[in-house]
């Protein structure tokens, strides 16, 4: 090698590096200068606080971002109580269903090519799923332990109702549960199975599912079915993917299935609610899970994932700039703008109240109504969460990510989410630019 290479060496590796170096460390800047208040973020500062002083959560990570600047990402509490660990910004979290925006985002991207399409029949991909059957309860008066019956689905079972969870599918818990207990697929975990899920998915079809195609928002395992079919059409497993196609090219270095020993000691521990206090969940499923020790076998499109706050922030700041971040893009800004308006009519609504205002995209719920909804954001807003209590949404009017990590299941009675959204809310005093609002 030359003289001139070795000069040109360094500059070259810290091009290669630098959108990693930016995933590392956000930039700090003052809230003002994108309309947000540092008097009122800390509000958010000390709300957050207080549960962890009240002992009704063990720690947690907050992060919001504004116009692509991170102004708050802050750590509290502890990430293990009993062995007095401190969480930290980097804390490691099991994000359970935030795995499906990654899955919805693999898909999308195959639909981009031209390998996959929204209309397709899964059975296309997965022969199994040719002819499914729906279940039918007994009718009212009938003697106890009548068996539930089943009648053919009236249509095929497309990628779009897997996308938008209206394929009938639950987690197993339906009107033929009994069936479905007895083939060993309930619940959505699957850490600690030692086979693929694509061989789990392959006996779902022969089972009842909950609903007709198209006719209910059934929550339950699509997206691990969609993860299913990424597999089939790329040729790669789902954990591949993601790490060629997602997360490399994001630099979300620590998002991954499974943890390696070395990360371990930054993985939090999981906390259960109780009678208003915190107690440790017990070690096994879905608990503490099996993500360090275990099979490591089943990607679980639907629930398999772990993450940092800084790392999913990098994934929902792509899908605010529309599909790209640090020069890696993922998806076109109309391909995102097709993901994040409802597909489902008030399908999604139905569920109960607490929905009300709310529609389903193509992997997230979206805002319609605020006033309907009675929730702070505005119309078009997109996000989910995950089982262990995380949360996070994409406000693209505001220009605006948030994020709450924590690990609590379950969380019966937990307010924290409701209070987060408000104190972020409730920081915003101006446009995204910092430029002073028009009167």
């Amino acid at each position: 090698m030359n003289r001139r290479s070795l000069l040109v060496l360094p500059f070259t590796l810290l091009l290669a590096l630098a959108p990693l170096l930016r995933a590392e460390t956000p930039s700090a800047i003052r809230p003002e200068s994108v309309g947000l208040s540092t008097e009122r973020l800390e509000r958010l500062r000390a709300g957050m606080q207080r549960y962890v002083d009240e002992g009704r959560i063990a720690g947690l990570v907050t992060l919001v971002s504004r116009n692509g600047r991170v102004v708050q990402l802050e750590a509290y509490g502890k990430a293990d109580v009993e062995a007095s660990r401190a969480m930290t910004k980097d804390t490691i979290f099991r994000i359970a269903s935030q795995t499906k925006a990654l899955t919805s985002v693999a898909a999308m991207m195959l639909v981009e090519e031209g390998r996959l399409g929204l209309g397709d029949p899964v059975s296309r991909y997965i022969p199994a799923f040719e002819k499914t059957t729906v279940a039918v309860p007994p009718p009212a008066g009938a003697v106890a332990g009548t068996p539930v019956g089943a009648v053919p689905a009236k249509r095929p079972i497309t990628i779009r109702d897997l996308l938008t969870h209206t394929a009938g599918i639950g987690y197993g818990y339906g009107p033929a549960a009994e069936q479905w207990k007895a083939a060993g697929i309930q619940h959505w975990y699957f850490a600690d199975r030692t086979e693929p899920v694509a061989a789990v998915v392959e006996r779902m079809a022969a089972l009842p599912m909950d609903a007709q195609p198209g006719e209910r928002y059934v929550y339950g395992y699509n997206t691990d079915i969609l993860g299913v079919v990424v597999e089939k059409v790329s040729g790669m497993t789902l954990a591949d993917f993601f790490a060629k196609r997602i997360t490399g090219p994001l630099g979300m270095l620590d998002t991954h299935f499974y943890l390696d020993s070395a990360k371990k000691a930054r993985l939090a521990t999981v906390y259960a609610a109780k009678d208003g206090r915190i107690e440790r969940a017990p070690d096994g499923q879905p608990g503490q899970g099996h993500y360090v020790e275990g099979p490591r076998i089943a990607f679980s499109g639907g629930a398999g994932l772990l993450s940092t706050a800084r790392d999913y922030a990098r994934l929902l700041q792509a899908l605010l700039n529309g599909g790209e971040l640090d020069g890696a893009r993922l998806l076109s800004p109309k391909t995102v703008e097709l993901m994040t308006v409802n597909h489902v009519g008030t399908l999604f609504a139905e569920r109960g109240p607490a929905d009300t205002g709310m529609g389903f995209g193509l992997g997230f719920d979206v805002l319609e109504d605020v006033g309907k909804s009675g929730r702070y954001g505005s119309e078009g807003a997109f996000g989910w969460g995950g089982a262990y209590f995380t949360t996070y949404w994409v406000d693209p009017r505001e220009k605006l990510v948030a994020l709450l990590m924590t690990q609590l299941l379950p969380a019966t009675g937990s307010d924290l989410h409701g209070r987060f959204r408000a104190l972020v809310y409730q920081s915003i005093v101006g446009p995204p630019s910092g430029a002073p609002a028009p009167r």
